[in-house]
């Protein structure tokens, strides 16, 4: 048994049912030269190694009286057939159809009385290609830890591999031994309560102290109204598009910037196009919501390690290499201003938390209005460098999106794989006319982004 930490817990509360809290990675495979490729295959090969996947044997145990926060009994019995189901895609079975599959099973809660996760095998796709659609809730792990955990999933160089057909489950404890570790939780937590309070008056006030504005920046705790920012509906729509990580990589270069800077200009000029044609106008920079890894070993495969970079987004500027200076300015004020208050101050907070209060709290605010902290997330997560494979077929493709947060109908994940850099794009159903508007006017952004540097457009693929 273990204790979900601080930021686990809270993305267990946090979720509504406007407002699922679970996250989405997709594995395209090509399995042409595979004609023993298929269900079955896949479905014995995850049974194989789930004994290398241990978030998918975490079952959620309640304290009774929920006096503390929820732990993980670490092995539990996983009904695989539940677990695993086949999905078929409708004809022809291209890449709307699979966005379509996909936000399908996005729109979906997962059942918290079994362990929190679905895969979907995705049948109906042209050239003996399938997909795997993974449905984990962010309560087990967040873009690092799902990165590492799909890697020991997946055949690569230097992962894991050895197969068990099982393993031994764990009773589930008593009542008294749950609410006796839950009070020993309480007592080392009132310890730790003055330093906390310490520490963040301390960083409250250097970041009073250091605090940068301007007329290109947007400011902290009030993100501007816009179309994007409303009560997120119900339904869930999806949209996906490849840029060349090579081509991404070189505009960076020529800038001068990072790779992470190029992904925010983009999502900049993106989203100034959808303000000028939803709003009218786009007047006013926006706060972006950007997810900062506090722990990136390898080994880690669970939990939430997670601090929050408030952004800059200049969407009110026209000149594509304003959008790059600008967004990398915000992007080096917002990373200060995290490091000056203390990255993982909001997560220790977050283990202070009472749940039934917390609940009652994010259900309010989830059918209050718009957001107060941020006008869009956006996360930038680095996946794996070298081509893997599912049950010996290659992975031609893997994308991944977060989930929506409170007043925020989209959520825009960009994730690499091998040489590529996959955009994704989660919504809610009434806030685009269609999803794909966004991630067209992705790559349209990053395409005046190159121009602008003096680089080749061309080439630049929509998909």
């Amino acid at each position: 048994m273990k204790r979900l930490g601080g930021w686990d817990a809270v993305l267990l509360y946090n979720e509504t049912p406007n407002l699922h809290q679970h996250t989405l990675k997709i594995a395209v495979i090509d399995a042409s030269d595979r004609s023993d490729f298929g269900f079955d295959r896949f479905r014995q090969t995850l049974a194989r190694r789930l004994h290398l996947l241990e978030p998918l044997r975490y079952q959620l145990v309640d304290i009774p009286g929920r006096v503390h926060r929820a732990m993980w009994l670490e092995n539990c019995d996983v009904d695989i057939d539940y677990h695993v189901r086949r999905l078929q895609i409708a004809p022809p079975g291209g890449r709307r159809e699979l966005n379509a599959a996909i936000a399908s099973v996005a729109a979906t809660p997962l059942d918290r009385s079994k362990p929190l996760w679905e895969f979907y095998f995705v049948e109906g796709m042209p050239d003996n290609r399938f997909a795997v659609i993974g449905k984990v809730h962010h309560a087990l792990a967040d873009g690092v830890a799902s990165a590492n955990l799909m890697a020991r999933g997946m055949d690569l160089p230097n992962a894991p591999q050895p197969e068990r057909e099982d393993y031994c489950a764990d009773p589930i404890p008593s009542r008294g031994r749950l609410i006796r570790a839950a009070l020993r939780d309480h007592v080392d937590h009132a310890r730790d309560l003055p330093r906390l309070v310490f520490d963040t008056a301390k960083g409250i006030r250097r970041v009073h102290r250091r605090s940068a504005s301007g007329p290109d920046l947007a400011r902290n705790f009030r993100p501007p109204s816009t179309f994007l920012n409303h009560v997120v509906s119900p339904g869930r729509t999806f949209a996906s598009a490849t840029l060349e990580l090579a081509k991404v990589k070189e505009t960076a270069k020529q800038l001068g910037v990072t790779i992470n800077d190029i992904v925010l200009a983009t999502v900049a000029g993106a989203v100034r196009s959808l303000l000028l044609k939803y709003d009218g106008h786009a007047d006013e920079p926006l706060l972006g919501g950007v997810p900062m890894a506090l722990d990136t070993s390898p080994e880690r495969v669970s939990g939430n390690a997670l601090g929050t970079i408030v952004v800059s987004l200049p969407v009110h500027v026209t000149d594509p290499l304003d959008w790059v200076r600008l967004a990398r300015v915000g992007s080096e004020i917002g990373k200060r201003n995290t490091q000056l208050l203390g990255p993982d101050l909001v997560s220790r907070w977050a283990s202070y938390a009472p749940p039934r209060t917390t609940e009652l709290l994010f259900r309010r605010i989830a059918t209050s209005g718009p957001s107060k902290l941020i006008n869009v997330p956006v996360s930038n997560v680095a996946g794996p460098r070298v081509p893997g494979r599912i049950a010996g077929a290659p992975v031609e493709q893997f994308l991944s999106v977060g989930p929506l947060t409170f007043g925020v109908g989209v959520n825009i994940t960009v994730w690499s794989y091998v040489d590529q850099l996959n955009i994704c794009v989660l919504a809610d159903d009434v806030t685009f006319d269609d999803p794909h508007e966004v991630t067209d006017a992705m790559v349209e952004a990053f395409g005046l982004i190159r121009a602008a540097a003096g680089l080749p457009t061309a080439a630049v693929p929509r998909m």
